[in-house]
């Protein structure tokens, strides 16, 4: 909160006091926790910590995350305000504010630090908690900060590599902006909602506002890059720089991005009757960003052939690769359910011969594509309660479907008149604005990271 004080400072906002008393407090309630639980023997943290801790932890963040929003001279609401913060650190992307050209300056920084964190924060959790906790079949992605099922060994000094990383990448997509024309203030933002995946922009058309430049291609770089798995880089940077191409995930990612964009370039080029070379700009950069769960738009795709529509409404349940700063299902439960199906193809034909399931060259152990389905079908399960809970609260059922979508797969905006790529969620009541935000977190954390706290065998000792 100290840099959007500067920063509001800087450009003469009078917000600045906001941020700064919003600091003190955060500082002090955090300085009495740690205080409060400091020890010298510090204990080995169990599945169930893990569980309780990675939840309230992302809870609070999103709290007190909210309190600058909601004292800020926008004039904000609790609601509101905890709906900003929560699409913010959850990188969905989902805004209530209207006229961010004309907002704060402190305060649009403060959304994009949000997402930064938010995304820094999901690719450390993919990597060193959720393995732990064998959500979704994450299992698969065990690494040294991840072997054990009651500590959580080299974690910080992991976790710092892969910041390094992500701090770099985000450097870099700095001065990649900077380079097409974008005003400095305005990449610093950007670079950091580009690397998170996010999608918070600083103006009102997002990326629509840099119409003739060569930053929606700049974008569409970074967000490919942010959607591939981090620890992929570390291994590249340290000698194995056959490590991206290699991974299955990744080809599978990159190749159906190509596939549906190729697709898409050429039904728009018809739909439009203009360039496939201006055609093909336009899906990659909204496909890439719908599809890697970041949000941003240059165009109202909404009112593209209803085939690129209905294309739009399911890549955004797909999400990119495990361990990267994307959202959605993942592409790689998608790898496990189809080999699962094969396998049982195979069965039925030869019903006596053993086939041994495999990812990335490694042997696949038989709770993998149980613990996939089961999350598939969670998933999709809590998709339609969301969905049905938006529909109490008075939506139509464009924005109910599509807002639960984006919601649960952290996208950022939905399809419709209200909340579609040219909308806004500021029009929904807050009945529907708390269910949102809930299905954000939801998203977020794979689903069983929330559902299960609400188990009573969970509390028991």
């Amino acid at each position: 909160m100290i840099i959007p004080v500067f920063v509001d400072l800087y450009y003469g906002s009078p917000d600045w006091k906001v941020f700064a008393l919003c600091s003190l407090f955060t500082f002090f309630f955090g300085g009495m926790l740690s205080i409060s639980n400091h020890t010298t023997h510090p204990s080995h943290m169990s599945v169930r910590q893990a569980f309780l801790m990675t939840a309230t932890s992302w809870l609070m963040i999103c709290i007190f995350g909210s309190i600058p929003l909601w004292f800020s001279e926008l004039g904000l609401s609790f609601t509101d305000a905890l709906f900003e913060s929560v699409s913010g650190i959850t990188t969905t992307g989902s805004t209530i504010i209207v006229g961010l050209d004309d907002s704060p300056p402190g305060l649009l920084i403060w959304r994009a630090l949000l997402q930064w964190l938010g995304g820094i924060g999901i690719i450390v959790m993919a990597i060193s908690v959720l393995p732990l906790l064998k959500v979704g079949g994450m299992q698969l992605f065990r690494t040294e900060s991840s072997e054990n099922e009651k500590v959580l060994p080299r974690a910080k000094e992991f976790a710092m590599m892969i910041c390094i990383i992500y701090i770099g990448l985000t450097i870099v997509c700095l001065l990649a902006y900077y380079a097409t024309g974008m005003a400095l203030f305005e990449s610093f933002a950007h670079s950091m909602t580009t690397v998170a995946t996010g999608g918070f922009s600083t103006r009102d058309a997002s990326f629509g506002a840099y119409e003739g430049t060569y930053a929606d291609m700049v974008a569409t770089f970074f967000i490919l890059l942010s959607a591939l798995p981090f620890v992929l880089y570390l291994k590249f940077l340290k000698g194995d720089r056959k490590a991206l191409f290699r991974d299955t995930q990744v080809r599978a990612f990159l190749g159906f991005v190509f596939f549906i964009s190729l697709f898409a370039s050429f039904n728009l080029a018809a739909f439009l009757d203009i360039p496939v070379a201006e055609a093909a700009r336009l899906a990659v950069f909204n496909i890439t960003s719908i599809i890697s769960g970041t949000g941003y738009t240059n165009t109202n795709y909404g009112e593209w052939s209803s085939i690129l529509v209905v294309i739009f409404f399911t890549i955004m349940f797909i999400g990119g690769c495990a361990g990267s700063t994307s959202c959605g299902i993942k592409i790689f439960r998608f790898q496990i359910l189809f080999m699962t199906l094969r396998h049982q193809i195979q069965k039925l034909t030869h019903p006596n011969a053993v086939y041994i399931k495999r990812y990335n060259n490694s042997v696949v152990s038989d709770d993998v594509p149980i613990s996939v389905i089961g999350f598939v079908c969670l998933f999709f399960m809590s998709f339609a309660a969301i969905a049905f809970l938006l529909l109490l609260t008075g939506t139509d059922i464009i924005t109910a479907l599509s807002g639960a979508a984006t919601s649960i797969s952290n996208v950022g905006p939905g399809l419709g008149d209200i909340i579609g790529p040219i909308g806004n969620f500021e029009p929904l009541s807050d009945p529907a604005k708390w269910v949102l935000s809930a299905g954000m977190l939801l998203g977020r954390l794979e689903l069983y990271t929330l559902y299960i706290l609400f188990l009573p065998r969970f509390w028991r000792a």
